[in-house]
């Protein structure tokens, strides 16, 4: 497995433990009387709008951060912004570590949550478009998948793996309210309380080790 491919695979894992991610979605099954409807409409906008940009990057993007042929370097551009984005993921890991949830931080997604459960589905679609895509792991995404050197249609497979994966959690509690809806929701109400305490950490562990990887790459193709 190549660099590229690496960094897509801790990118799309670190984008679905995204603390903010996580929790919106959890609150969004916990905090109305109807979890499936409104949380099926929640992850259709999110993967919705995470599906677009891929689907726009695969013919404005392509291959273009792939490397030269018959080189095994990157573009100096794409050695640059390695460098760039492994700096900012390390800054915001340690905005993290730092700054973990705070109880007003919470109950500003709480406010944000509560109401989409009476919300009409466009309403509770967009919200998901806002709140649970991979935000900041997009432009790390695009810049793996171009690396590998697709086709549009390679780079739109790759980009809605990617997307699948980083909303797994959210699919899965959908899936399980229908198998078992009661003991899903009291999993889903600790989950709450467990998210509040850990994820912030767990994601900015993750988002270090991605970091990393765009500096070692950053720092190789501009050696190289």
């Amino acid at each position: 497995m190549g660099s590229a491919e690496v960094e897509l695979l801790l990118t799309a894992v670190a984008a679905m433990l995204s603390p903010t991610t996580l929790t919106f979605s959890v609150l969004t099954l916990v905090l109305g009387d109807r979890p499936i409807r409104t949380g099926t409409w929640f992850y259709l906008g999110a993967l919705g709008a995470t599906l677009l940009v891929g689907i726009v990057a695969a013919f404005a993007l392509g291959d273009a951060a792939a490397a030269p042929a018959g080189s095994s370097q990157p573009k100096t551009w794409v050695a640059i912004l390695d460098l760039v984005l492994g700096a900012l993921a390390v800054l915001y890991a340690a905005r993290l570590f730092r700054n973990p949830m705070s109880p007003e931080s919470e109950q500003q997604m709480v406010d944000k949550a509560s109401g989409l459960a009476s919300s009409p589905a466009v309403a509770v679609v967009g919200a998901g478009a806002a709140l649970a895509n991979p935000g900041g792991f997009i432009p790390i995404a695009l810049k793996d998948i171009s690396q590998l050197n697709p086709t549009a249609g390679e780079y739109i497979v790759l980009w809605v793996a990617f997307a699948l994966i980083s909303l797994l959690p959210l699919s899965a509690a959908l899936v399980m309210l229908r198998i078992a809806p009661d003991g899903t929701l009291r999993i889903l109400h600790r989950a709450r309380e467990w998210l509040t305490r850990n994820a912030s950490r767990i994601a900015a562990v993750l988002i270090v080790i991605v970091g990393a990887v765009l500096l070692r790459d950053g720092v190789a193709g501009l050696a190289g």
